[in-house]
């Protein structure tokens, strides 16, 4: 198939360091040309791909000094897509909504993968005028706020199988790898640690907007907690790879409705049991008792800790091998595009040309994958 990628320009592709959506989009467009697709990437310059790279911009919005406002260059970036849109069998998109009125205008089938929280006081209106948008969801718990929009399936994350190195015994330290922000809970990871007495490693990106709760309330547990916790920073490569594959166990003590989660499978694979608190997708990722716990207190994570050296580090490693690897999570977006190009691709041509509104469009049955 002729495959069109289209990436946030926020990070490259794949990201040096922190960014979720964009190491996903590098992992799927590798595995779909490695399966023989041909692929084009819409991303930031200093992307690294074996597909067709077309540049949006010079360089990551997010590593660009001069850069002010992010919108314009996702403005140009649509504008560069639908340029060639004839040239392609289906356009996936993984940067939220601007897509949306275009897809509505041309007939090429395309489809939104949804990375992030779906916020109904913020999202409903678009997506009641857009009903007709095919989307994917990354967990079946994403879709919860609303349930009545055009899902074509839940695909789960997918990490290559080589990425990151199985380590059948871990150390003794506890590892906390994300973003510095309320919802992430870094106050819980600190408090378990403390009740634990072991180390805990933070290995965290603090953006500007959080920079203020890092201050107030981060910043002073960590200096009163200095003698077992070790701040990291932004990390990547090889030296994540060590740092997760030596951990005792990776916490993840989330207070929010988290949509995936990718560094649970990335602990995972390097066969690191993780402890989760019961919000989002924890449940449909971790398999209580196998792969981690799944806790709702401190206390049960305290005694999680305990019990990790009851879990198998090789069940881990197998568990991300059968659900969460790259080819599994290409093959399932294939289904997807195959299903949209011989049905929506092809029914809109003549409901296009006299557009009425969205009810005139003719999408298939949403089917899920698990």
């Amino acid at each position: 198939m002729r495959i069109a990628q289209v990436a946030p320009l926020y990070e490259s592709v794949p990201p040096k360091l922190y960014g979720g959506t964009e190491r996903v989009v590098s992992y799927l467009t590798e595995e779909l040309v490695r399966l023989g697709h041909d692929v084009t990437l819409f991303a930031s310059g200093d992307s690294e791909t074996k597909a067709r790279l077309v540049p949006a911009c010079d360089r990551a919005l997010w590593r660009d000094p001069q850069c002010r406002e992010t919108l314009p260059q996702h403005v140009r970036l649509m504008e560069l897509v639908f340029r060639e849109a004839r040239k392609f069998d289906v356009i996936h998109f993984h940067c939220d909504y601007l897509q949306f009125p275009h897809l509505r205008r041309h007939t090429t089938p395309g489809v939104t993968t949804l990375h992030g929280r779906v916020n109904l006081h913020d999202l409903k209106s678009v997506f009641d005028e857009f009903a007709e948008t095919p989307l994917v969801s990354i967990s079946d718990n994403q879709r919860r706020p609303l349930p009545e929009a055009n899902w074509q399936a839940t695909v789960y994350h997918g990490l290559p199988r080589d990425l990151h190195t199985f380590r059948p015994r871990g150390g003794d330290y506890l590892l906390f790898v994300g973003r510095i922000s309320p919802e992430k809970r870094l106050d819980r990871a600190i408090e378990i640690a403390r009740q634990t007495g072991r180390t805990l490693k933070v290995a965290a990106k603090i953006y500007d907007e959080d920079r203020a709760y890092y201050q107030n309330s981060i910043e002073p547990l960590m200096r009163d907690s200095k003698s077992f916790v070790e701040f990291v920073g932004e990390v990547g490569g090889k030296d994540k790879d060590e740092l997760m594959g030596n951990a005792h166990a990776l916490l993840f003590p989330i207070d929010w409705p988290e949509p995936f989660g990718l560094v649970m499978i990335e602990s995972l694979a390097c066969g690191t049991p993780v402890i989760a608190w019961d919000n989002g997708s924890v449940p449909e990722v971790l398999s209580h008792g196998e792969t981690g716990f799944v806790v709702d207190t401190i206390e049960g994570a305290v005694k999680a800790v305990a019990s990790v050296g009851s879990l198998s580090r090789y069940a881990c490693r197998l568990a991300f091998e059968q659900r969460f690897d790259a080819t599994r999570m290409a093959k399932d977006y294939v289904q997807v595009y195959t299903r949209l190009n011989r049905g929506a691709g092809r029914n809109l041509v003549s409901a296009q040309a006299d557009y009425r509104g969205p009810e005139t469009t003719v999408w298939p049955t949403p089917s899920h994958i698990s």
